[in-house]
């Protein structure tokens, strides 16, 4: 009988559950390490497993948040999740308390990626 425990972020095994290397599951650890940082004080340390476990829940969170977002556009038709989907989905699943931070965000990362498309456009022409 095969076991239901997944397999551990190092082994770069797959769970019996998911058939998904848990490598591919988590969010890079340099990553996790980076941002935990920036909230400590310079002298400040980070036990590897405090790390391993903000990871998992952090990734857990992702795919919490874009499952709720998917089932939106399935039942919609529609293949690709948008910024609003997932906005949708925190707002749905309660966290109402980000969703504003994240909006003004979304709302100005808009602005850059169509002022950056003005800009190629206009190198286009010339």
């Amino acid at each position: 009988m095969a076991s239901e425990t997944p397999a551990s972020p190092e082994s770069g095994e797959q769970s019996p559950k998911s058939n998904v290397r848990e490598q591919d599951r988590f969010l890079p650890i340099a990553n996790i390490s980076r941002i935990m940082k920036k909230a400590l004080p310079p002298n400040g340390k980070i036990a590897k497993d405090a790390k391993e476990t903000v990871q998992e829940c952090v990734s857990e969170f992702i795919s919490f948040i874009t499952s709720e977002a998917s089932d939106k556009c399935q039942k919609e038709k529609r293949k690709t999740i948008n910024g609003d989907d997932l906005l949708w989905a925190m707002a749905t699943l309660g966290f109402e308390d980000y969703i504003e931070p994240l909006k003004l965000y979304l709302q100005k990362y808009r602005e850059v990626m169509n002022s950056r498309l003005k800009r190629n456009d206009q190198l286009l022409i010339f």
